[in-house]
C-alpha cells in the first residue's frame, strides 16, 4: 500500500514537472503572433517572412522529428528531455538577441529541432508514469499546463504593456521562460534516475527498420492524416496570423486581439484535462476525437461568413482544441505498443510539421498575394478559404476514424507485427 502510494506520488509530481516544461515551451513557440505587427513596424518584415519565422521552426522536423522519437525510444525520456531542452533554450536566446531576419530565423530554427522532440520525450514520460490508468487524464493536465504558456504569450501585452514598445524585451521574456523549462527538466531527470517509470521499457539496442513503420493499422494512418490537417489549420491560424486577422477585419486593438485569441487556451486549461477524465472514464476515444475535429471548420465559417460575436468562433475553436489533443495522444497510446510509442508520435509529427510549414507559408503568401491588411480586409479571405478546405478534409479524417477504431474493442494496444 505504501508503495503504491509513494508510485502515485511520483507520477504527479513528474507529471507537473512535465507541465511545466511544457509551459515555458509553449509560451516561446506563441510569442512571434504578438510581436508580428512590431517585426514589420521596427524591422520591416514581410507577412511572408513573420510566417517564416514559425515555419521555419517545423521545417526541420519534417525529417528530425521521426528521429528523435527514435531517439527516446532508444535513450529513454529523461534523458532526451533534458537534451532538447537545453537546445530550445539557445534557440530562443539566439531568437531574442538576433541582429538580422537570418539570425533570429536560425534561431526558431534551433528552437524547432530541439521542441518537437521535447514535446515527445515529455509525452512518453506521462505515459509511463501512467501506464494503463489516468493516461488521458494526466496527459490532459499536462497540455492544460503547457496552453497556459500560449496563453500567457497572447495575453503578455497586457500583462506586459510596457515591454511591447519595442520588439526585443517581449522576446527576452520568452527566453526566460525557456530556462524555466530547462530547470525543470533537469529536476524530472534526477527524479527519474531514483524512481524509474513502472510502464517504461528498457532501452532498446535493436537496429531500427524503415520497414517497420508499415506495420502500424489502419486507424493509425488516419489518425497521422487527422494530425496533419488539423494542427495545420489550427497553428498556422492561431499562433500566425488570428491577431492580425483579428485587428484588421475585426478592429480589435492588439491587446484585444491578443486577449481573444488567448481565450482559445485559457479555456483549453480547464477543458483539455476534463476531456480526457471523460475519455478514460468512458474508455471511447474516437467519437469524441471526431466530434472536436468538425468544430474546427465551422468556427471558421461563423468567423469568415458571419457578422456574429467573435465569443462564438473563439467558443468552438477552444472546445476543439481542447478535445482533439485530450482525444489524439491517448488513442495513440491505445493503438501501437510502448516500446513503439516515441515512434509512432515521431512518424505523426513528422507529417505534422510538414503540413504547419505548409500552412504557414501558404497563408503568407495568400495575404501577400491579396495585399491583406488594414487598408483591405477582404485580402484575408483566400486564407481563410484554405484554412477552411484543409480543416473540413480533417474532419473527414476523423470520421473515417471512428468508423475503422470506434469500437470499444478496437481502441486496445497494438503490438508490432
Amino acid at each position: 500500500m505504501t508503495s503504491t502510494r509513494s508510485n502515485t506520488t511520483i507520477a504527479w509530481l513528474v507529471c507537473a514537472l512535465v507541465a511545466a516544461a511544457q509551459f515555458g515551451n509553449y509560451y516561446v513557440y506563441d510569442s512571434i503572433g504578438p510581436v508580428a505587427d512590431l517585426l514589420q513596424q521596427q524591422r520591416g518584415f514581410s507577412d511572408t517572412q513573420v510566417g517564416l519565422l514559425n515555419a521555419i521552426y517545423s521545417l526541420p522536423n519534417v525529417v528530425l522529428i521521426l528521429v528523435g522519437g527514435i531517439l527516446v525510444d532508444r535513450f529513454g525520456a529523461a534523458r532526451m528531455t533534458v537534451l532538447t531542452a537545453g537546445v530550445c533554450l539557445l534557440g530562443a536566446l539566439l531568437t531574442a538577441f538576433s541582429p538580422s531576419f537570418e539570425v533570429m530565423a536560425a534561431g526558431r530554427l534551433l528552437f524547432g529541432i530541439g521542441a518537437e522532440t521535447f514535446g515527445i520525450a515529455t509525452m512518453a514520460a506521462v505515459a509511463q508514469y501512467f501506464a494503463g490508468a489516468q493516461v488521458a487524464f494526466a496527459m490532459g493536465l499536462t497540455l492544460a499546463i503547457g496552453r497556459l504558456g500560449s496563453f500567457s504569450a497572447d495575453m503578455s501585452p497586457t500583462w506586459f504593456a510596457s515591454a511591447y514598445q519595442n520588439w526585443q524585451p517581449p522576446l527576452m521574456i520568452a527566453a526566460a521562460s525557456a530556462a524555466t523549462a530547462f530547470a525543470a527538466a533537469l529536476v524530472y531527470a534526477g527524479i527519474a534516475r531514483r524512481h524509474p517509470a513502472p510502464g517504461a521499457p528498457a532501452p532498446s539496442a535493436e537496429r531500427f527498420e524503415w520497414r517497420d513503420l508499415l506495420h502500424f493499422g489502419r486507424a493509425y494512418w488516419y489518425l497521422l492524416a487527422l494530425c496533419v490537417l488539423w494542427y495545420s489549420v489550427i497553428l498556422a491560424f492561431r499562433s500566425t496570423f488570428s491577431i492580425k486577422y483579428f485587428q484588421h477585419v475585426h478592429g480589435l486593438d492588439l491587446a484585444a486581439a491578443g486577449a481573444m485569441n488567448g481565450y482559445v487556451y485559457l479555456a483549453a486549461v480547464f477543458a483539455t484535462p476534463a476531456f480526457g477524465w471523460l475519455c478514460d472514464r468512458l474508455r471511447r476515444y474516437a467519437p469524441f476525437l471526431a466530434f472536436g475535429a468538425l468544430l474546427l471548420p465551422l468556427a471558421l465559417a461563423v468567423l469568415a461568413l458571419t457578422h456574429w460575436s467573435l465569443w462564438i468562433s473563439t467558443v468552438l475553436i477552444g472546445i476543439s482544441y481542447s478535445l482533439v489533443p485530450a482525444v489524439m495522444w491517448p488513442l495513440t497510446s491505445k493503438l501501437v505498443g510502448p516500446e513503439r510509442f516515441g515512434t509512432a508520435i515521431g512518424l505523426m509529427w513528422v507529417a505534422q510539421n510538414a503540413g504547419i510549414s505548409g500552412a504557414n507559408l501558404v497563408a503568407g503568401w495568400l495575404n501577400d498575394r491579396a495585399a491583406a491588411g488594414p487598408q483591405n480586409p477582404a485580402g484575408y479571405e483566400p486564407m481563410m478559404l484554405f484554412f477552411g478546405v484543409a480543416s473540413v478534409l480533417g474532419a473527414a479524417c476523423a470520421a473515417a476514424l471512428w468508423l475503422s477504431a470506434g469500437d470499444k474493442e478496437h481502441e486496445q494496444a497494438r503490438r508490432p507485427h
